[in-house]
């Protein structure tokens, strides 16, 4: 795998947290020669710029300086990592380019949005590809377990738990959805991973016990959106009182496992990746 995955060059849209850096390491390990990053104002770390060949700043909402950037140093395939906070995305102030790309949209969802910037990419001749391949070694399969034991009632849980994230994805509502006892506590929407744990939490009550699954939708394009959880994501789990949370296997990332996995049993929280 090592050969296919090297290249001369790559770029890298490069949002917030650490992805961006997991992506550098795991491209430079997979021998890509150069990394020519794209980072936002005020979202990805500037730290980046000490593990990739270039940082290069724009804006959010500089579509056509984002493209030209990559086009200038002739890349001809990037990646998409990293968050962009939801509440920027109704602060930006699109260029030319990216203002006729959200006027020409009908509906502006994660998936409309990204798909369309695959397709100015694609005009300019720079092609979107998923990041997965590099990341493999950090997505495991169906079948692993971790933490505290998990019952043969809290298994249904997650099998409810399954089928309302699917159905929300199916609806592009969200990834995540949080359950007990057969009721629907909350589902993920514009907020993102962590804050709907927190919501999940405080309706499961003082005595917490919810589950949470999250899963990829069956039609989710890996360019643009990597499930993953790291150890943010069980520290919220733990503060409010999820019991379990269990992901999509071999669809989702698991970051900073060596920090987090020493934890579960002491923090109460099993985890599992589970298959659709």
């Amino acid at each position: 795998m090592t050969e296919v995955l090297s290249r001369d060059s790559i770029g890298l849209i490069a949002g917030s947290r650490e992805l961006p850096f997991l992506f550098a390491e795991e491209a430079k390990r997979h021998r890509v020669k150069r990394i020519v990053a794209v980072g936002f104002e005020g979202e990805t770390d500037p730290a980046l710029a000490e593990r990739v060949d270039e940082l290069i700043w724009v804006k959010v909402g500089q579509l056509g300086k984002l493209i030209q950037a990559f086009v200038k140093r002739g890349v001809a395939e990037c990646v998409m990592l990293g968050q962009v906070a939801p509440k920027n995305l109704y602060l930006v102030r699109p260029d030319l380019r990216g203002a006729s790309l959200l006027f020409r949209l009908k509906e502006k969802n994660a998936h409309t949005i990204f798909g369309g910037i695959a397709d100015e990419l694609a005009k300019d001749g720079v092609t979107l590809v998923t990041a997965a391949p590099w990341m493999e070694r950090h997505m495991p399969a169906g079948g692993l377990e971790l933490g505290k034991p998990v019952s043969s009632s809290l298994r249904q849980e997650i099998a409810f738990g399954l089928k309302i994230a699917r159905e929300m994805g199916r609806l592009e509502v969200g990834q995540l959805a949080i359950v007990k006892e057969g009721s629907v506590l909350a589902v993920e929407g514009f907020e993102g991973t962590d804050e709907c744990l927190k919501r999940g939490g405080i309706l499961a009550g003082p005595k917490g016990g919810a589950v949470a699954v999250k899963i990829a939708k069956d039609d989710h394009d890996m360019r643009f959106d990597i499930p993953c959880v790291g150890y943010r994501t069980f520290e919220v789990c733990h503060e409010a009182g999820i019991r379990v949370l269990a992901i999509e296997g071999g669809r989702s990332l698991l970051l900073e496992r060596p920090r987090w996995e020493t934890e579960l049993r002491r923090w109460g929280i099993s985890f599992l990746t589970v298959s659709k």
